[in-house]
């Protein structure tokens, strides 16, 4: 906590902060800084830490959540193409498997996992290529966990970047193909999946550099 991990995926996202140093690519090519929705239609997605803040529009219902952030694609002459939003929204909601009665459910009634699976839900919708996941778990029961773990690996399963985010670090050695660690905004480690223990973990989280860095500059 504290250490900018949020701050940082925010910013990549265009929602926090101005760019001062430095260069993002992706698939090879410069991503200048820019607004949400710019970078939506670049191929990144955020999954927010706080989805009632900034991933939900808490008093509308599921269907009305999970197409939001891909109106564009589901627009012709400034009109929503209802049958198609219908159909997507519906395919969605089923692979997902969202525990509410419809999607006209208010998603604001659902339970912080299956509130969690229309946030990332909503992401998927505008087909990203790298998808920004940020405390995913946080606030969600056990078995949505799992779930949440089973749509993170479908997701790289079919090609997709993932960067996750996440405090507990049991979750981070057992999802990731890669760890880095940051402290007050800097990069203090850097480990591959069999490299990575809870006490090196914990020694880069508090500023001790480990040698994986210093090999690589």
């Amino acid at each position: 906590m504290g250490a900018g991990r949020t701050e940082l995926l925010m910013h990549l996202f265009g929602a926090w902060g101005r760019r001062i140093s430095g260069r993002v690519e992706l698939a090879g090519n410069l991503l200048r800084a820019g607004r949400p929705e710019k970078i939506l239609r670049s191929g990144l997605a955020l999954v927010s830490e706080d989805r009632r803040r900034y991933g939900l529009v808490i008093e509308q219902s599921v269907g009305f959540n999970l197409s939001l952030s891909a109106l564009r694609t589901l627009t012709s002459l400034g009109f929503v193409n209802r049958s198609k939003e219908f159909g997507r929204n519906d395919a969605l909601f089923r692979s997902m498997r969202v525990k509410a009665p419809d999607l006209d459910a208010p998603v604001g009634k659902l339970s912080g996992g299956n509130q969690q699976k229309v946030v990332l839900g909503r992401a998927l919708m505008t087909d990203p290529r790298v998808v920004f996941l940020d405390e995913p778990t946080r606030g969600i029961d056990v078995g949505a966990k799992v779930e949440i773990y089973e749509l993170i690996n479908q997701l790289t399963d079919a090609g997709k970047a993932v960067v996750l985010v996440s405090s507990e670090l049991p979750e981070l050695i057992g999802m990731s193909d890669r760890i880095l660690m940051l402290h007050e905004g800097r990069i203090t480690g850097e480990f591959a999946r069999r490299e990575a223990t809870q006490e090196r973990l914990m020694e880069a989280a508090l500023g001790h550099s480990n040698s994986a860095i210093s090999n690589r500059q």
